[in-house]
């Protein structure tokens, strides 16, 4: 194999899979980047099995010649040091030059480096898929169901299923849940869906979509998704990002939200966020996390956390309107901020159906996302 590549196109497609590197592999290849050059352009891949992710760019764009083929070839080379080494190349154009037994040589103005390269041939190959079933989706819309349900899920590999977040489809309602037993965040929309097709408990890792949501475009364009027994495939213009399912039943979580309320009350999100995080900065020296909410009958709450060591911060916030019975609640001050920051809204409806049952906010002109925390039980 011997090429020349523009260095910014290397380094965007080796930015775009080294996501998919992981140190802990136990499969020695894996921790290595499969280069892929033919006639039409060049292939980057990398995978940690959980994650594959392939990237391709075109020999040339428009009229701007991005790659001087001279002998077409494959070859996977360490990443950790070829990622580290192509950003630091002087010049904009870098040859890259395989020769026997997968040496390689990478030249960029004045530096010429050697590199043992691996037999590609002894990398897996990505899986094959069937694209029977697949949903398109806008990448922004993506990436801001990710944004609001990945956070939820538990970093506890005791329960790997609830490390990620379950996707259901029905007709053309999607639907987000992640979930941690002390907190659940949920998001549904309405999807352009030609066929009745249900497709229940995919379950995708949250931390893999958090990394697929970092190659997202903002911009809105659309993404082909394609979903297998195992497997799911998100295709991004010149990337392919395979993502495997994970095993196991995701728990039923439809009977935590309730239908009525007994408290129901209207908050301004800014005034709240704001004075929970105040709280939250004394909360935390406890290392509790605890902060309390009293409602008051002039449709005021008052929010409160203390420390043994440092003292007590107290503020009063009014709300929009309050309904029901007054309570006394305490809360995760983190898990409270973490579902606040994600309800794009200027005012958001909380719902109680008691004192210790869980905590459902919504913003107030949609019932599209749902926001759910526990609360804690304190002695006084």
């Amino acid at each position: 194999m011997k090429l020349t590549i523009l260095k910014d196109h290397l380094i965007e497609s080796i930015g775009h899979v080294s996501k998919a590197i992981s140190s802990r592999t136990t499969i020695p290849i894996l921790t290595g980047i499969k280069i892929d050059a033919t006639l039409s352009g060049v292939t980057l891949t990398a995978s940690d099995t959980d994650i594959s992710i392939q990237s391709f760019t075109p020999t040339e764009n428009g009229n701007i010649k991005i790659i001087d083929l001279i002998q077409a070839g494959s070859v996977v080379l360490p990443a950790k040091f070829f990622v580290e080494i192509i950003r630091k190349l002087p010049s904009q154009n870098i040859e890259i030059e395989v020769g026997q037994h997968f040496q390689t040589t990478i030249r960029s103005g004045s530096s010429e480096i050697q590199i043992m390269g691996l037999d590609p041939d002894e990398y897996p190959l990505l899986p094959e898929i069937e694209e029977s079933k697949m949903i398109r989706l806008p990448s922004d819309l993506l990436k801001t169901m990710i944004k609001q349900t990945s956070y939820a899920v538990s970093t506890n590999e005791s329960t790997p299923i609830l490390t990620g977040v379950l996707w259901n489809i029905s007709g053309n309602k999607l639907k987000f849940i992640g979930c941690d037993r002390h907190r659940l965040a949920s998001r549904e929309v309405t999807i352009d869906n030609d066929s009745t097709q249900n497709l229940q408990n995919i379950v995708i890792s949250g931390r893999t979509l958090n990394e697929l949501s970092k190659i997202l475009p903002d911009q809105n364009s659309l993404i082909d998704i394609v979903i297998s027994d195992n497997q799911v495939l998100f295709k991004i213009h010149s990337i392919l990002f395979y993502s495997r399912i994970l095993d196991g039943t995701y728990p039923d979580t439809s009977k935590l939200i309730p239908q009525s309320y007994q408290t129901e009350m209207v908050v301004p999100t800014k005034e709240l966020a704001e004075a929970i995080d105040r709280a939250y900065l004394l909360s935390r020296e406890d290392k509790t996390n605890i902060v309390k909410m009293v409602m008051h009958e002039d449709q005021t709450i008052e929010i409160s956390s203390s420390s043994s060591e440092l003292g007590k911060v107290t503020e009063q916030i009014d709300l929009q309107s309050i309904k029901g019975e007054l309570l006394r609640i305490s809360f995760n001050s983190k898990y409270m901020l973490d579902a606040l920051k994600v309800l794009d809204s200027d005012f958001i409806h909380i719902g109680f159906t008691g004192a210790m049952q869980p905590i459902i906010m919504k913003p107030e002109d949609t019932s599209n996302i749902i926001q759910l925390i526990l609360p804690y039980r304190t002695t006084s």
